[in-house]
């Protein structure tokens, strides 16, 4: 009885995994890679309007659901859900020191300071101020984004959120003239990956929620690789020798948004920033 019982297990693990007559079967790592819509110039065809479905601008790091602020007013209304690090390894390589700067950040995250120009800017997290999120936060905030690739050697992204916009300049050696927002964008491609070299970028951005910062010194280099009709997979590697001890990567997919006539919307903020940012000068009677 035991013998039969064997014998049919082999059959039915044969007949699942052998090939069809004409069929060959494949072997780990030998599928075929995906092969991106070329434009004119031959380049992958990365237009579109993709979107990230990860909680990193809550924290990059693994993190549990938050009721936000003032719950007693918004209730669930005003939760954040849990989620998954996107850290490659879990955790943020933090220099001793700037680890305390970074829980500072989270207590003074909902704060706003406007007695002096430098605490305007240093309290307080930048996205509560509608201030442009900088890179590589703007790709991972809960907005969509537009890829506007041509044949001119400029590629543009348009962000939803406050209408933020950057220009790659594709095989441009100039280092960036002044620090931006935005940062200072230069692209080049690697097979089929367009690769990007951020530098420029204000230190006042942060790259989430949670406090998580950088320095004037920061670099990030972004990879955008076609991996189906319908996705690219997004790195970024961060180097920053003022406050990690050494350079760090995120990782994860970006969806084409496939809605008919999709395209980004407004979400100009500054009106929402009034009674917070400037109250203090409202003119009393």
């Amino acid at each position: 009885m035991i013998l039969v019982t064997a014998a049919a297990v082999i059959v039915v693990v044969c007949l699942t995994v052998l090939p069809t007559a004409g069929q060959q079967a494949p072997l780990a790592g030998q599928f075929p890679p995906y092969k991106a819509p070329r434009l004119a110039d031959g380049r992958p065809n990365l237009n579109g309007v993709w979107q990230a479905f990860v909680t990193a601008n809550i924290d990059l790091q693994e993190h549990e659901a938050q009721s936000g602020p003032h719950p007693e007013i918004l209730g669930a209304y005003g939760g954040w859900p849990a989620g998954q690090s996107v850290v490659e390894g879990g955790e943020i390589p933090y220099q001793p020191s700037a680890l305390v700067k970074k829980k500072q950040n989270l207590e003074n995250r909902m704060k706003v300071d406007v007695s002096d120009d430098k605490q305007w800017h240093a309290l307080g997290d930048p996205e509560l101020k509608c201030y442009m999120p900088g890179v590589p936060r703007a790709t991972y905030m809960p907005f969509p984004f537009q890829i506007v690739q041509g044949s001119s050697p400029y590629i543009l992204i348009a962000y939803e959120f406050t209408s933020a916009t950057r220009i790659i300049r594709m095989n441009w050696k100039d280092p960036a003239p002044t620090d931006s927002w935005m940062g200072w964008s230069r692209g080049r491609w690697e097979a089929d990956t367009l690769v990007v070299d951020v530098t420029g970028q204000r230190e006042e951005t942060w790259f989430d929620r949670a406090g998580n910062f950088h320095s004037d010194a920061l670099r990030v280099v972004e990879r955008y690789t076609p991996s189906s009709p319908y996705h690219l997979m997004y790195e970024a590697t961060i180097e920053d020798p003022k406050v990690f001890t050494r350079p760090w990567k995120i990782s994860f997919p970006l969806y084409r948004r496939m809605e008919r006539n999709v395209q980004p919307l407004e979400f100009k903020c500054v009106p929402f920033t009034e009674e917070l940012l400037y109250e203090a000068f409202r003119k009393k009677p």
